[in-house]
């Protein structure tokens, strides 16, 4: 789900102050129909969660998960309630947000299938407008490295780190649910206390039974329990920290940054008080279809049903023991963003 602040004063006359203290997200047409000026809009903000269902909102009208700061951007914007991702897996999906094309177009059909060099993207297009498109958090860009040594790029020049990220200028990348013990988060983590190789297995998603012995947070049956991490110390309230201190460092630079969110995304790990703020009564019914598992589904629909993930996901224990996780981890991203809206305000 991607989230936007799209205010311009000429298009929205009641918020007049808006566009020059920096919230919008992306540019908007004036009143002529024509393009703004870049003078009119200083500051673009492009915010990203992954796996956030578009029922999980209480702007949506879930009856018992509030969140009040995604729901103060739809009040003031514009909220789509017939949008579709252009597919179901993760990379697929942002390669065509980043892209504007489809999946088969752009050629990125899978996770760690990379996007090929020869695909314009956002950061491409902010950068013949004279703007930087800076990252904060996830991204799942793969270099097309074969592309790149065709074209003698491999080296450690600008275009190709540029390249290699997608023409996302890193302020701080961290792409969640793999270990990445060099990572800056895992060096953040360390001089925090967390004393391990690999503090993101061990602490982000490490829980505790009541014995005290260390599970993984992969196992989808532990998602009841707290991470080890502290709250402050979690992903979310890293990133979202890493974006703050951008904005503060731009002064009164204009800047674009893209603030993508790991969670809600699995592992379903979250961090106290967040892993108990839901019950399995507070969740949803689950939504499916006599015909679902019969010979009338598509062919690719079942594959996609075969999956791994997707049989667990076919057990009602499973289901009722991730899913309160899941939206204690929505909310955390919510409080988060509230943070965020506060800062530029």
């Amino acid at each position: 789900t991607a989230l936007a602040r799209e205010v311009q004063a000429t298009a929205h006359p009641s918020l007049p102050s808006l566009a020059s203290r920096g919230v919008a997200a992306r540019l908007s047409a004036g009143t002529s129909g024509k393009p703004a000026p870049m003078t009119a809009i200083r500051n673009v903000l492009f915010v990203m969660c992954d796996q956030l269902r578009w029922d999980h909102l209480s702007c949506a009208g879930h009856p018992f998960l509030r969140t009040p700061g995604i729901d103060a951007l739809a009040a003031r914007g514009v909220r789509f309630d017939q949008a579709y991702v252009q597919s179901g897996i993760c990379g697929p999906s942002r390669m065509s947000f980043y892209t504007g094309r489809y999946v088969s177009t752009h050629g990125a059909t899978h996770n760690r299938v990379p996007l090929s060099i020869g695909e314009v993207s956002l950061g491409w297009h902010l950068r013949e407008s004279g703007r930087t498109l800076a990252l904060a958090g996830k991204t799942h860009v793969l270099p097309d490295a074969r592309g790149m040594r065709r074209l003698r790029l491999d080296g450690q020049d600008d275009l190709a780190a540029l390249l290699r990220e997608g023409y996302f200028s890193v302020v701080d990348r961290h792409d969640g649910h793999h270990a990445e013990p060099a990572s800056a988060y895992a060096h953040w983590l360390r001089a925090k206390g967390y004393d391990s190789a690999d503090p993101w297995t061990d602490f982000v998603i490490g829980v505790e039974d009541a014995e005290g012995k260390v599970l993984s947070g992969w196992k989808m049956r532990h998602a009841g329990l707290p991470a080890r991490v502290r709250e402050e110390h979690s992903e979310t309230a890293y990133t979202t920290d890493v974006a703050l201190d951008f904005m503060r460092r731009q002064g009164d630079d204009p800047w674009v940054l893209h603030l993508s969110y790991v969670k809600p995304h699995w592992p379903y790990i979250a961090p106290a008080p967040y892993h108990a703020m839901f019950k399995p009564g507070q969740c949803l019914p689950v939504s499916r279809h006599p015909e679902e598992r019969t010979e009338a589904a598509h062919p690719v629909f079942r594959a996609f049903q075969d999956e791994e993930v997707s049989r667990s996901f076919q057990d009602d224990a499973c289901v009722r023991t991730v899913r309160p996780a899941y939206q204690g981890l929505i909310r955390q991203v919510d409080d988060h963003l509230g943070r965020v809206w506060e800062e530029m305000e």
